[in-house]
């Protein structure tokens, strides 16, 4: 069944965007030069551990989403699961964006890196390069969260009842028949 398939897919794409995230917070966190803390090794880490909690969120109510296509399929509950997935998701991305991948925060970090150079160049270069491999898991999660709306809404459609008001029944008129029961009664 195609609703089995495609919510299967999105807890799916979800896992390797978090193995993505889960690389390059490794990559903040414990891979820079033991010399020299800096405020911009915790403004990207402080960044990616938010988003990944936002997409722990959004991977268990995608596995909830992906519960509702066993059969009794449960729609209703897709939907709103679904919903919360997204939710989460976009909250992550939104975060990714301004506080990992913005211009602002980029050129700052490779500016970082110019000024510091030797293992800081080396750190910057390999925080930008999982920055990079988180992208293609992102637009897989978008595109999974999207077949996932369509088929919700077709499964809706296809199991939604439409009612019609009609008139049912005959008003059965007979002249002749009125007219002779009218006279056997004595009314003319």
């Amino acid at each position: 069944m195609a609703l089995e398939r495609i919510f299967r897919e999105l807890p799916d794409s979800i896992r390797k965007l978090r193995d993505s995230m889960l690389a390059l917070q490794l990559t903040i966190r414990e891979d820079f030069p033991l010399h020299g803390s800096v405020v911009l090794v915790d403004q990207f880490g402080d960044a990616v551990d938010d988003s990944l909690g936002w997409l722990e969120d959004s991977l268990t109510a995608a596995i909830e989403v992906q519960e509702c296509a066993k059969r009794p399929v449960d729609i209703d509950r897709a939907r709103r699961a679904l919903a919360i997935c997204q939710e989460q998701f976009h909250r992550m991305v939104r975060r990714f964006d301004s506080d990992l991948v913005s211009y602002e925060k980029l050129k700052d970090l490779t500016g970082f890196g110019r000024s510091r150079r030797g293992e800081w160049l080396g750190w910057v270069k390999s925080v930008r390069k999982g920055l990079d491999e988180c992208r293609q898991p992102m637009e897989e999660v978008s595109k999974a969260l999207l077949a996932c709306w369509q088929e919700i809404a077709e499964h809706a459609h296809v199991s939604s009842v439409s009612v019609q008001a009609t008139n049912i029944g005959q008003q059965i008129a007979a002249p002749e028949l009125i007219s002779r029961t009218l006279a056997s009664e004595g009314i003319t």
